[in-house]
C-alpha cells in the first residue's frame, strides 16, 4: 500500500464574511504528506504563519523513509515555530503570527497524524467516523475538567481559543501524535475549525460516507457555505482505495 496509490482532494474558501483567506493547505500524495494549516494574527500575519507552514512541508524531498519523514516533519514544523516568533518579535506592537496545523502521513501500512491546534483529523472507517486529533483550545480543556459539557463546547463564546499553535508564544512547540494502520477503504478529513464548528459532525460523516464519487472536499466547503460559515474553510480528503472485487 505505497502512499503514492492513496488518492486526495482538497478544496478552500474564505467564507461568507471574510475577503481574505488565512487557511493554507498540503495535498502530495506523492510523498505521503497532507495538512491543513489555520493562520491566527489578522490579515497578512495569519496568512505568514500558514504559508511557511505549508510551504514547509510541501517541500519535503521524496526519498525519505518513514521514521525520516516523521522526523522532518516535526523538525521543519518546529524551525517555523522559532522562526515566527523571532518575526513576531522584530514586528513588536503584541503581534501574533501564529497557526495551527494538523499533518497527516503515511508510508507502506501505516500513518501518522501530528497536530497543534483546533484544526482536525477524522477518520471514517467501516461506517463509521470518528475525531482521532484532540482540540488544543480552552472549551476542550473546559469539557475535559467537567466545566461544560461536549455538545456545548462548539456554541461556547471562547470556542475560537487556542491553547497551543505554531508560532505562540511559547518557547518549545509540543505536537500531539497519533498513529496506526491503514485498511482498504479507509477516508480520512483534515480540515480547518471553519468547517467543524459549521457543519454538524453527522452531516460531515454522510457526506463521507456517501460520496458516490464526488471529491469529499468540494461538498463539504459547499455544505459549510450553505450554512453561511463566517470562518474560512479548508479540507483535504485522504482514501484508501478498496481492492477491487
Amino acid at each position: 500500500m505505497n502512499a503514492d496509490r492513496l488518492l486526495s482532494w482538497h478544496a478552500t474558501h474564505p467564507g461568507t464574511k471574510r475577503k481574505y483567506n488565512e487557511d493554507t493547505w498540503v495535498d502530495r500524495p506523492d510523498i505521503g504528506v497532507w495538512a491543513v494549516a489555520d493562520g491566527a494574527g489578522g490579515h497578512q500575519a495569519g496568512e505568514v504563519a500558514s504559508g511557511m507552514i505549508s510551504e514547509a512541508l510541501d517541500s519535503l524531498p521524496p526519498e525519505l523513509s518513514a521514521s525520516e519523514l516523521l522526523s522532518a516533519v516535526r523538525s521543519r514544523i518546529s524551525d517555523t515555530h522559532r522562526a515566527l516568533r523571532e518575526e513576531a518579535e522584530r514586528r513588536g506592537n503584541n503581534t501574533i503570527i501564529a497557526s495551527t496545523v494538523v499533518a497527516f502521513l503515511a508510508r507502506g501500512e501505516h500513518f501518522a497524524c501530528l497536530w497543534a491546534g483546533d484544526s482536525r483529523a477524522y477518520l471514517l472507517r467501516d461506517g463509521e467516523m470518528r475525531q482521532i486529533t484532540k482540540d488544543h483550545s480552552l472549551v476542550q480543556e473546559l469539557v475535559d475538567n467537567g466545566t461544560i459539557r461536549e455538545e456545548d463546547a462548539e456554541k461556547h463564546p471562547h470556542a475560537n481559543v487556542i491553547t497551543r499553535a505554531v508560532g505562540a508564544d511559547i518557547e518549545d512547540l509540543v505536537l500531539d501524535k497519533v498513529s496506526g494502520r491503514l485498511q482498504q477503504g479507509d477516508k480520512f478529513l483534515l480540515c480547518s475549525d471553519g468547517l467543524c464548528k459549521t457543519v454538524p459532525f453527522d452531516q460531515i460523516a454522510t457526506m463521507l460516507r456517501d460520496d458516490h464519487g464526488v471529491p469529499s472536499p468540494q461538498t463539504l466547503i459547499a455544505a459549510a457555505l450553505t450554512l453561511n460559515v463566517t470562518d474560512n474553510v479548508t479540507a483535504v480528503a485522504i482514501e484508501i482505495p478498496s481492492r477491487p472485487a
